[in-house]
């Protein structure tokens, strides 16, 4: 881990950067998904799931907007996700062709149990670091909070 820092100072610099940190980011999120070795939902499912935990109760079309999915696509996910009874689809109170979709406990314990195994090996992988490492991370999650807010 003793790797030279160097400074952005031209657009080619930027470019690597913006190259490292996205393999990197890449890479990290292939170990996480490693964690769900016996997982029951594909990533697309959890990813709605997470969604409709982090934002409360939406039609399919603004979860597939949120998701950045087409529409039919999310409907395929909600059915699916539906049937396992991970979400329950209710009429919507003032449009009669649309629905709610909504967490259920299920689907709840569900997302519960994927953070557990997740924060369980990173805080593994974090617990050899030193603290200035982790002052470092700690600032860059900051920055890629940011980065991810000012994009959508």
């Amino acid at each position: 881990m003793s790797r030279i820092v160097r400074r952005v100072t031209t657009v080619s610099d930027m470019r690597a950067l913006a190259a490292e940190l996205s393999l990197a980011v890449v890479r990290l999120t292939r170990h996480l998904r490693g964690r769900r070795s016996d997982a029951q939902i594909s990533l697309s499912q959890l990813s709605a799931l997470a969604t409709l935990n982090l934002e409360g109760e939406m039609t399919p079309g603004t979860l597939a907007a949120k998701e950045r999915v087409q529409p039919p696509s999310m409907t395929r996910v909600i059915a699916s996700l539906s049937e396992m009874k991970l979400v329950k689809r209710d009429p919507h109170p003032r449009d009669g062709r649309q629905v709610i979709v909504s967490l259920t406990d299920a689907g709840r314990a569900l997302l519960v149990d994927e953070a557990i195994a997740r924060e369980e090996w990173m805080t593994e992988q974090l617990s050899s670091l030193t603290g200035a490492q982790l002052t470092v991370l700690r600032e860059a999650v900051v920055i890629m909070q940011q980065i991810v807010a000012e994009s959508e």
